[in-house]
């Protein structure tokens, strides 16, 4: 048995222009400005033109994401990443204006899409969302002890609930799933050989299964398809297989 070869780094080309939007509502949200100060400072070191928003009504984030396609699509030259940032009020799936209004979080990042923002296709874009999601509220879990103690620094330490965990799907929400009726599925062949013949934290593995996947025709009902997985993880450390 052969030993296992390590993979082949494929990184973005970050060389171009890269853009930053923040829409901000800071009504009845105590400490906001100091969220705006500190995000501008960390666009700023890396290299970002920072555009910010301050109380977008929910109409206004829909208007100022579709201003934001058109500065990127209409930028001189190439550009490498965008960065997008939502604080606000909100709930599941849902940001609220500074009218109290809600307006879907799909229907934004949809705006930076590879079907909608041409000069973004292929290119990464980073969403960033403080805002709730529910109200539901995490105490956390003690690691080691039962004993009730005073919380300080030298205490067991607490962790978030849903902390530790790696959820991979073979597509994304809302597609199908293919399999070979003689091959098997794309998705499991191509992980089992990504684990098997390569090494790497299991994420680096999983951005590599992603980009195989992404390469593959997929024929199905005479049409060629094309399928990715959907990766999502609470890990708090580095996972490695071999």
């Amino acid at each position: 048995m052969s030993d296992p070869q390590p993979l082949e780094e494929e990184a973005y080309d970050m060389s171009g222009a890269r853009l930053a939007l923040t829409l901000c509502v800071t009504k009845a949200r105590e400490g906001s400005e100091v969220d705006l100060e500190a995000l501008e400072n960390m666009f700023q070191h890396l290299g970002f033109k920072s555009t910010m928003k301050r109380d977008p009504t929910a109409q206004q984030f829909q208007e100022e994401m579709e201003k934001f396609q058109q500065v990127i699509d209409s930028w001189e030259e190439p550009v490498s990443c965008a960065f997008v940032v939502f604080m606000a009020h909100g709930d599941e799936g849902l940001l609220k204006g500074e009218d109290g209004e809600m307006v879907r979080l799909d229907d934004l990042f949809q705006v930076l899409n590879n079907k909608n923002c041409q000069a973004l296709r292929a290119k990464p874009k980073v969403f960033i969302v403080q805002a709730c999601r529910g109200e539901h509220r995490d105490l956390g879990e003690t690691i080691g002890g039962n004993e009730v103690v005073m919380i300080t620094n030298d205490s067991h330490q607490t962790i978030p609930t849903y902390t530790d965990a790696l959820h991979v799907y073979s597509t994304v929400e809302g597609y199908l799933a293919y399999r070979h009726d003689e091959k098997g599925s794309c998705f499991i062949q191509t992980l089992v050989k990504v684990f098997r013949d390569r090494k790497g934290s299991i994420l680096e593995l999983l951005t590599e299964v992603t980009r195989r996947m992404a390469k593959a025709e997929l024929l199905q009902e005479g049409r060629m398809r094309k399928v990715n997985p959907e990766v999502q993880s609470t890990l708090r450390k580095q996972l490695y297989l071999q």
